[in-house]
């Protein structure tokens, strides 16, 4: 019930939801995903994975092989010069379709500000209903950066004319895997 909460929200703001049982369901969604946008091993087509506990336990060598410009080493160059970035987000709220997540670490940040397109991966058992739900789990004090995440990037001048990607991802691509924890 949450998650169709959730992606309604989200689907709402301009995001592509999806959900899958295993992470295997998911990188078999990925894999295609990037090849499919014309992921590269150039300036401007690479895709960045920032490390989390999603990649735990995955040989990274078929991967790279099945798309040569996925890399797992994160820079502010690389991040500037590539079209996918893909991180692990911490929570999902129901009432806004926002992504929350803590981004003291750079890397997560850059993949997911810079790239043309963002991949937020995401266990379903972290679907949240709102704010007031988020902050009983992180706290604001204690967190360098914490990052809310709606739909993809947005913009309108004072003409009213909206422009989408100026400041960050052109779409915003949310994957739920419902084996990185339990289901709602």
């Amino acid at each position: 019930m949450m998650y169709e909460q959730f992606k309604i929200r989200a689907e709402g703001v301009g995001s592509e939801v999806y959900r899958f049982q295993t992470k295997a369901e998911a990188l078999d969604f990925i894999i295609p995903f990037l090849q499919k946008e014309g992921v590269t091993d150039a300036p401007h087509g690479y895709a960045l994975w920032a490390e989390g506990p999603f990649l735990n336990g995955i040989d990274r060598t078929p991967l790279h092989n099945a798309v040569p410009g996925l890399k797992f080493e994160v820079s502010r160059q690389l991040a500037a010069d590539c079209l996918v970035g893909i991180s692990e987000v911490g929570y999902a709220l129901t009432d806004t379709g926002s992504l929350v997540t803590d981004q003291t670490a750079v890397e997560q940040r850059l993949v997911s500000t810079l790239a043309v397109i963002h991949i937020a991966l995401i266990g379903t058992d972290k679907i949240l209903n709102g704010k007031m739900d988020v902050f009983k789990i992180i706290n604001p004090g204690n967190s360098k950066y914490i990052a809310f995440i709606t739909g993809p990037s947005r913009t309108a001048d004072i003409e009213r004319v909206l422009t989408i990607g100026v400041h960050g991802p052109k779409r915003l691509v949310i994957i739920f895997v419902d084996d990185m924890g339990g289901a709602n």
